[in-house]
């Protein structure tokens, strides 16, 4: 048996373990809960007419493989990290590594997609069709003004993340309560039964609605009773997520059939207006710009700080480990990732950067999984008896064939150029392992 312990050389030991279930598993819902629910509705019902539910039915039989994954490794590694700790754990540091670049890069991809979809909703708001170089100017200025935020201290960023949390989970509560009474069932009977290919093809980019785990479970080294909290708050809030997209996805299609595929990037506001008029079209619009700057708020916030402690293990300049003398903040981090953020989001579209997002996650939802099995077999375990998967095996194998199937499927699409972003994510994984090296390397020279 191999247990972790705190000991005085132990960072993790220091921390205040204060989060409970209910906590934890709010964390975990708001971080999961941003803006592709806004964004993406309109993107089933293209792929799948009136069978869109059955993407999301998919995206849920993987996440939940992949969530019992988390649960039992989290109440196995109490250490701060999340899925890094995990692997690192099971695996040893050279794929550590590897899952803690891939939680980066899913953040700054999927940050990038968010600020397309952003600028894509502020002009719908203002029923502006603004020309592409405003699009991208709007997208520099918002990415200026969080880094900005966040350069003047960490309390900053987190206070304007505080104030955004509410306003983004009650219009999608009230779109449901409100909307179910303006449904039609005709709407949602299904006029055709998609192959598996294309449900999975439309799980590809709608699986970006459910990601967020990879983040929301960081802060492990902060949680008390970890045998018990973890699993516990991982399976609810997971699950409420699932019921509330379905629930969503249902009320949606039920006020506007087919006709919700034509709404581009604003389905849930077009939703509202068949139903209640131009006034909820604007306030749900208005709901989607203030949840997706919440998200965008916490990427900038926590992101840089993955820049920051690379380089600090020697993976990265060192110049990315200064601290702002007066703010305390990483400044040359936080400024650093400000500039790879817009860079790609003035490069890329929506629909890229979340299927790429989508497959970094993947590939880390995959390395999770494989250390299931490992952690089982060390047994390694924190403060008490962990919680197991029934079924042997069964369970983390079936999580791996998902999610191998699922990538596949994602880079099978050509119409969103699934090849180049299986391309850039080859090229992504040999620059994580060439960082890797270069730090043995230089490690071995002294």
């Amino acid at each position: 048996m191999v247990t972790q312990s705190p000991g005085t050389a132990d960072p993790d030991a220091l921390l205040s373990r204060d989060l409970g279930v209910r906590q934890f598993a709010a964390n975990i819902f708001n971080y999961t809960v941003g803006s592709g629910i806004f964004l993406l509705p309109a993107t089933a019902v293209i792929a799948l007419g009136t069978a869109a539910p059955l993407a999301y039915v998919a995206c849920a039989v993987v996440i939940g493989l992949v969530v019992l994954c988390f649960a039992e490794n989290g109440s196995r590694v109490a250490a701060t990290g999340g899925a890094y700790a995990y692997v690192e754990t099971a695996l040893g540091p050279l794929f550590g590594f590897v899952a803690g670049c891939l939680v980066f890069t899913t953040g700054l991809f999927a940050a990038s997609g968010i600020l397309n979809g952003f600028v894509h909703s502020l002009f719908a708001l203002f029923n502006v069709a603004a020309p592409v170089w405003a699009a991208k100017g709007l997208i520099l200025l918002l990415v200026a003004t969080l880094v900005a935020i966040n350069m003047r201290g960490v309390r900053n960023g987190a206070r304007v993340l505080e104030a955004i949390t509410l306003f983004k989970l009650l219009p999608l509560l009230l779109f449901v309560l409100i909307g179910a009474f303006f449904v039609k069932p005709a709407n949602l009977a299904w006029t055709n039964v998609p192959d598996i290919s294309t449900v999975l093809g439309s799980a590809g980019i709608m699986i970006f609605a459910f990601s967020g785990i990879e983040g929301a479970t960081v802060p492990s080294g902060e949680v008390k009773n970890i045998s018990r909290t973890v699993p516990l708050a991982i399976l609810l809030a997971l699950g409420s997520v699932t019921v509330l997209y379905l629930a969503i996805q249902f009320v949606a299609l039920g006020i506007m059939g087919t006709d919700l595929a034509g709404t581009g990037r604003t389905p849930l506001a077009a939703a509202a207006g068949v139903a209640l008029g131009p006034l909820a079209r604007t306030l749900m619009i208005a709901a989607a710009v203030v949840s997706m700057f919440g998200y965008l708020t916490a990427n900038m916030l926590s992101e840089p700080r993955g820049l920051f402690a690379m380089s600090r293990d020697g993976f990265l300049p060192r110049t990315l480990t200064q601290v702002h003398p007066l703010f305390r903040t990483p400044n040359t981090a936080i400024a650093i990732y400000g500039i790879m953020v817009a860079a790609i989001a003035v490069l890329g579209t929506f629909e890229w950067l979340t299927r790429f997002s989508n497959l970094a996650a993947l590939s880390l939802y995959f390395l999770c999984a494989v250390s299931t099995l490992q952690l089982r077999r060390l047994d390694v375990r924190s403060d008490g008896d962990p919680f197991v998967i029934p079924g042997g095996p069964l369970v983390p194998v079936l999580a791996c064939i998902a999610v191998v199937w699922l990538a596949f499927e994602t880079v099978r699409n050509e119409s969103e150029g699934g090849i180049t972003q299986l391309y850039a994510m080859l090229v992504t994984l040999a620059i994580i392992f060439a960082l890797y090296l270069l730090r043995a390397w230089r490690h071995a020279r002294g």
